[in-house]
């Protein structure tokens, strides 16, 4: 039987109330406030909707302005629960505030609390606001400057060095005056282009590279890191863009949901390019929200070049 408490039962309603804060206990680096609720419970039994149903169930709830209500508690001792108790317990608390001219009632519930969601949802209660909370070290670190180096490099599928010095020197004047260029010897099928125009610049690596791959007939690779945080690489083949990553899909702004998905790494397609293990890839160029939740900028461009099998430079042309 569902009735309203009276300062008789305040034992028992402060027993219900410390149970329920045992059971679903507040987030960790809020400090206790157990201590004022049950303080509080005398004044809520006077002039609020506190209920019970018989010995096992509580709900307590006040009003919050001219419409409002605030559902401050419900439970049902575990043993009784599974009877509708809890929902005849709300019940009663919308009609006493529907009696006292209320139309709405809120309530709050942890993210982790699944099950009481799922509960309120089908009761027909919808999210008003969302409370979100961020460890102030991560904060600080999420919400700081990017500072680190800016570097890139272009990979062009072949053996022949001298066809890549020619084709980039073509290129070059192109995209602008540079102060210097360097092209590696082969390694493990691949030759490096390092440019001081370009290492400064991730939009002019990606250029070169597409232009390169017009004119050789491997594939071409764009890699590199953007301020110490955000991984890239461009895969281009005959001229077009086969494959493009991005650590950090939104490092830049805002992107559409469909864009954030592009910029992720293709493994397929990565290892029909490049003979990398699919596997590896989809392991290792992962994308976050956020450079924190990856490896350092450096050790990832390595990693993710590593499984192409390109021995990427730490930073600049002079390399």
């Amino acid at each position: 039987m569902i009735r309203q408490a009276t300062p008789d039962d305040l034992s028992l309603v402060r027993e219900l109330w410390l149970a329920f804060e045992t059971e679903i206990p507040d987030a960790p680096w809020r400090d206790s406030d157990s201590d004022e609720g049950v303080a509080a419970l005398d004044q809520a039994v006077r002039d609020d909707v506190v209920l019970l149903a018989d010995d096992v169930g509580l709900a307590v709830a006040s009003r919050k302005g001219e419409r409002l209500g605030f559902l401050d508690i419900v439970y049902v001792k575990p043993e009784a629960r599974g009877n509708g108790i809890a929902s005849e317990l709300v019940r009663a608390v919308a009609s006493r505030l529907r009696e006292i001219g209320l139309d709405t009632l809120e309530l709050e519930v942890l993210a982790s609390n699944a099950a009481a969601q799922r509960v309120y949802e089908r009761w027909g209660f919808a999210p008003v606001e969302l409370t979100l909370a961020a460890p102030l070290d991560g904060l600080e670190q999420r919400l700081a400057s990017p500072s680190g180096p800016t570097f890139g490099s272009v990979h062009v599928q072949t053996d022949d060095t001298g066809a890549v010095e020619a084709a980039v020197h073509k290129v070059l004047p192109r995209l602008g005056q540079t102060q210097g260029t360097t092209v590696s010897e082969p390694r493990n099928g691949w030759v490096a282009v390092y440019d001081e125009l370009c290492d400064r610049n991730p939009e002019l690596v990606r250029a070169l590279a597409k232009e390169l791959s017009y004119t050789m007939p491997g594939v071409t690779l764009a890699i590199g890191v953007e301020q110490g945080a955000l991984v890239w690489y461009s895969l281009y083949e005959r001229g077009s863009d086969v494959d493009m990553y991005a650590s950090v899909p939104e490092f830049h702004g805002e992107l559409p949901p469909g864009d954030v998905i592009a910029l992720g790494s293709n493994p397929t397609v990565v290892a029909r390019l490049t003979g990398a293990d699919p596997h590896q890839v989809r392991e290792i160029a992962r994308t976050a929200a956020s450079p924190a939740d990856l490896p350092p900028a450096v050790e990832l461009v390595k990693a993710i070049a590593g499984v192409m099998g390109i021995e990427e430079a730490d930073h600049g042309w002079t390399a």
